[in-house]
């Protein structure tokens, strides 16, 4: 087992599940609200740069009123409505990684705990395809108070877990948002290969493990 881990913990989208099958799915309820997901976006990479809020869902309709031209309520109204309700429906089509019920039993098994971390609420999931009750944590960055890369909201993600942060290994699938904030933060590190780097084979530098299945992450992990 890879020294000093204690705990793995994941991301969701594109960590879980292959995030370019949900991007096709919600093609027309992209374009349905477009100028909506512009601005949504905008909003999102403000508030990245921003260190730890009292209310981060406050300040985003707040943010998100400004660019839309309205109040910060309906704004708040129209996130629920188009992202946090209007995206659930999709994953219940989308279906995991193969392999990653079998890894989360496989690492419950050999006594680490797991943990689930995402910049999106974890019940627009669902029950996460049945791994939420395999987790001991389960928490969605907004309600920490600021979303990754912020090396805060990881430090209290190792607190939950009743971990210290270099006992945590992180499982994302974005350099910047999971392996840069997660190593940040002093946790371990693995990142999900896309399609293009498992082609050429080109591992990422800066991540402590590159793997292209969840049965190649047991395997380095666990031996």
């Amino acid at each position: 087992m890879m020294k000093e881990i204690k705990a793995v913990a994941f991301d969701i989208d594109g960590t879980l599940y292959p995030d370019y099958k949900l991007n096709f799915l919600v093609i027309p309820h992209f374009l349905a609200h477009i100028y909506f997901f512009i601005c949504y976006d905008i909003v999102r990479h403000q508030l990245r740069k921003h260190a730890q809020l009292q209310d981060l869902l406050v300040f985003q309709s707040q943010l998100l009123a400004k660019k839309l031209h309205t109040t910060p309520k309906r704004a708040y109204e129209k996130t629920n409505e188009i992202i946090y309700k209007g995206l659930r429906p999709y994953f219940k089509i989308i279906k995991p990684f193969k392999y990653v019920t079998e890894t989360f039993d496989a690492f419950k098994e050999a006594g680490l705990k797991l943990g689930v971390l995402s910049d999106f609420p974890t019940e627009q999931k669902g029950d996460i395809w049945g791994l939420a009750q395999k987790c001991d944590v389960v928490i969605g960055t907004e309600e920490i108070g600021a979303l990754k890369p912020s090396r805060y909201t990881f430090g209290v993600f190792a607190e939950k877990l009743g971990c210290k942060p270099q006992e945590v290994l992180y499982v994302g699938n974005s350099k910047k948002n999971d392996i840069k904030g997660a190593k940040a933060a002093g946790m371990k590190t693995a990142f999900v290969m896309s399609p293009w780097r498992r082609l050429i084979h080109k591992k990422l530098s800066i991540a402590d493990i590159s793997f292209s299945s969840y049965r190649q992450l047991q395997k380095i992990v666990l031996d």
